[in-house]
């Protein structure tokens, strides 16, 4: 029987860039680039003003992997487009084989009534353009966010996502030849549990793909009243079925620092460390932490 243990939390830390004492932190996107470390990241001003963005993203390098040096310049910033207006949130990077760059991030429209998948790409995290809208619900309909993307064995490439239906959030997943898309949708590739601690809103987390073993999924999943948790779900090679999910949340946050803070830890990335998942988590939606994870079986 597989299961997957925390054993180390550390805290993560921003030096410099646009991103101080005024913004919250959350969705640390981290990945290697050479001998070290980059990550994205999303800011949003606190106090959320009504003419504030819901996001802005940065961009930073790190030696360790936990104290970034940030970018002065923003990476991704709201509009002119109306589809992300209102805010810039959740980035998730994929590195092509020629060095080239794809960002997806949640756009959130002016009216900061819907949030639609984004593409950005470029050289370099400095030279990203906008370049498509990939997914997008009708009017109405809720938001599409939360990009995690992941490869098969035949080199196709799936992209999963939160939706919301039924006044929650739920999973998707999509199928295309690239990294690029075109996208199709497909079935979702799992479902809440009734008698569970993610028994109403799921979301997804980052991929964890090692040769030999079964995709894992660091998922995040919540009750009725939104606290949210992590947990793990595992795949075949092709993200045709499920081979394994915890019974029990893998990371549950530690009680809030204030009142009015959310009872919440919400899974970004993962990187390797030796034989060790180094996962990058935001708690109470402001703080930024990395959690070392062992897979057991």
């Amino acid at each position: 029987m597989v299961t997957y243990a925390v054993e180390q939390l550390d805290e993560v830390a921003l030096i410099g860039g646009p991103l101080g004492q005024g913004f919250d932190l959350m969705s640390p996107f981290v990945w290697r680039e050479g001998g070290g470390y980059r990550i994205m990241v999303r800011g949003v001003p606190w106090p959320l003003g009504p003419k504030d963005p819901t996001g802005i993203i940065a961009g930073g390098r790190s030696a360790d992997g936990l104290t970034f040096e940030m970018q002065d310049k923003l990476a991704i910033v709201p509009g002119p487009d109306p589809d992300d207006a209102g805010g810039c949130e959740d980035p998730t990077v994929v590195v092509l084989p020629d060095d080239r760059v794809l960002v997806y991030y949640t756009g959130v429209d002016a009216a900061r009534t819907q949030g639609s998948m984004i593409m950005a790409e470029g050289p370099n995290l400095e030279s990203l353009v906008k370049s498509k809208l990939v997914l997008k619900a009708p009017p109405d309909e809720g938001n599409i966010k939360e990009a995690t993307l992941a490869q098969t064995s035949t080199g196709e490439w799936r992209l999963f996502y939160e939706y919301a239906a039924h006044e929650a959030s739920r999973i998707g997943m999509a199928g295309g030849p690239t990294a690029e898309g075109p996208w199709t949708v497909l079935p979702d590739p799992f479902g809440i549990r009734e008698d569970s601690w993610d028994n109403w809103h799921l979301s997804t987390g980052p991929m964890t793909m090692i040769d030999g073993q079964d995709p894992v999924m660091f998922y995040n999943g919540a009750t009725h009243d939104a606290r949210w948790r992590i947990g793990w779900v595992s795949f075949d090679r092709d993200f045709t079925r499920v081979t394994g999910r915890g019974l029990e949340p893998m990371l549950v946050p530690p009680p809030p620092t204030h009142r009015d803070s959310t009872d919440i830890a919400f899974a970004a990335s993962t990187v390797m460390e030796e034989q060790r998942i180094a996962l990058y988590f935001s708690l109470e939606d402001r703080i930024l932490r990395r959690a070392l994870i062992r897979r057991y079986a």
